[in-house]
């Protein structure tokens, strides 16, 4: 698998994300294959059941759990792998992007790992339809 990996382009783009292995990559380039299918990141986290459901009404604004109406391997997949990367936030939150190290300290450990495999999933869709390697934004 590993050999695979490192033949397919695109499961290499999708390795420069972090928290992204090749078994993820795989999977995903397997499943969704160019990410054109969707028109934006957040259908494609949408697709994989990684959003909060909307009961909205008046005005009033009521973002539920997440639908877990996608793929349920692969969504299992990101939310494992962000579990992985938060222990690794919660030892040094100074190396990482300011927003998962927040995200960490707010909200409980689950809930935690979800916003950031919903992150995740949108950064995936980007560089799936760029076809470029991930780069940290600088400020």
């Amino acid at each position: 698998m590993m050999q695979v990996a490192r033949q397919e382009d695109r499961v290499t783009l999708l390795q420069t994300i972090p928290g992204i292995g090749p078994i993820t990559a795989s999977a995903i380039v397997a499943t969704v294959g160019t990410g054109r299918q969707f028109s934006n990141g957040r259908e494609f986290a949408a697709w994989l059941g990684l959003t909060p459901l909307n009961r909205s009404s008046g005005g009033k604004e009521r973002l539920g759990r997440i639908s877990k109406m996608g793929d349920q391997y692969i969504r299992r997949l990101l939310v494992v792998g962000m579990m992985s990367r938060m222990r690794q936030i919660i030892k040094n939150p100074e190396r990482y992007d300011p927003w998962f190290a927040d995200i960490v300290a707010r909200k409980p450990g689950k809930v935690a790992a979800v916003a950031m495999a919903n992150k995740t999933a949108r950064l995936i869709w980007a560089v799936m339809t760029r076809n470029e390697p991930y780069r940290i934004r600088t400020i």
